[in-house]
């Protein structure tokens, strides 16, 4: 059995800004930085044999800080949801949008305008996680880190779980731990993942 790690990238500046952001290449912030090197002192990050990350700033420069040693594999199935023309905004700035109400209103089922709906997002998370899942059981990796975005942990582990989209939130520089049992994974299912802290 190989433990996977489920890392949220670092703060932006656009998630202090509580904005959407999805394809934009923020770099993380001061804050966002210190809060990671916070968590490492405190040992909340175990060590990895293996990561891999999304092809975003933010996530590789969060891989960097807590993997120095680590060369990553960039997956660009991980990038984070295309949020269309909701991208940079925050609810503040939707509240009075048609569309954003009819996409609150449907759970988040809905595309976002001139963007990504959520199982187009998830197909496309699944795609890259069938891969890496594939490498590190053929390479019979221990520990295997995926430092992505939180809409690409949500995505996985509902898909793989049956458990709901949203129980799956995670704070920056949060994340989950699963383990990937051959077993269970034959049936292209993870047992009920726990949070690392």
């Amino acid at each position: 059995m190989t433990e996977l790690l489920l890392i949220r990238h670092g703060q932006t500046a656009g998630n202090l800004r509580r904005e959407y952001i999805g394809q934009t290449d923020e770099p993380l912030c001061p804050a966002g930085v210190g809060a990671l090197r916070e968590h490492l002192a405190g040992k909340r990050y175990p060590e990895a044999d293996m990561v891999f990350v999304s092809p975003l700033l933010r996530c590789r420069q969060t891989a960097a800080i807590i993997y120095p040693q680590l060369s990553p594999l960039v997956i660009d199935d991980f990038r984070e949801c295309d949020f269309g023309a909701f991208e940079h905004k925050n609810y503040q700035d939707l509240s009075g949008s048609v569309a954003y109400q009819e996409w609150v209103a449907s759970g988040g089922e809905l595309p976002f305008p001139g963007g990504e709906s959520r199982a187009e997002f998830a197909a496309r998370c699944i795609r890259g996680f069938e891969q890496v899942a594939e490498l590190i059981l053929y390479q019979h990796i221990n520990r295997a880190a995926l430092v992505v975005h939180g809409g690409t942990i949500m995505a996985l582990l509902a898909s793989y779980t049956g458990r709901g989209y949203y129980d799956f939130m995670t704070e920056n520089g949060g994340g989950w731990r699963v383990w990937l049992d051959r077993e269970l994974w034959r049936q292209k299912r993870l047992p009920e993942p726990e949070r690392l802290f």
